[in-house]
């Protein structure tokens, strides 16, 4: 679970680790390249579930955060969903995922949640 200190701002400790975890992704995990061709999907997909959903359930059927759901994103464009992941939403606990992920993941991933491809069974 990612934790934040009061005002919000500051990563505890699993964001740390996920930062190095992502530091010894091969491929461009950490670039600002937008092609997606190169993405590491299988480290992608793990991360939605290990720390989204350590917010909004292991299932992403809600938690602490809202579900994930397709039903429940159904209103949501991609890029709406990709301006969520990629600036948090002040005053919660999402945080901003830009530092860590480039627009083409941030991308990947929100395609992801809309079509329910990461759902569990």
């Amino acid at each position: 679970m990612v934790h934040f200190t009061e005002n919000g701002k500051q990563p505890g400790v699993a964001l740390t680790g996920l930062l190095l975890g992502l530091l010894g992704m091969p491929g461009q995990c950490l670039g600002n390249d937008s092609d997606t061709s190169s993405l590491n999907e299988a480290a992608l997909a793990n991360l939605v579930v290990q720390d989204c959903g350590s917010c909004h359930g292991l299932t992403l059927r809600g938690g602490l955060g809202p579900p994930l759901l397709p039903e429940d994103l159904a209103d949501l464009p991609v890029g709406a969903i990709a301006a969520i992941i990629r600036e948090g939403v002040p005053g919660t606990a999402m945080p901003p995922w830009k530092p860590l992920l480039s627009p083409g993941e941030i991308h990947w991933i929100s395609e992801q949640l809309k079509s329910g491809e990461l759902v569990s069974p």
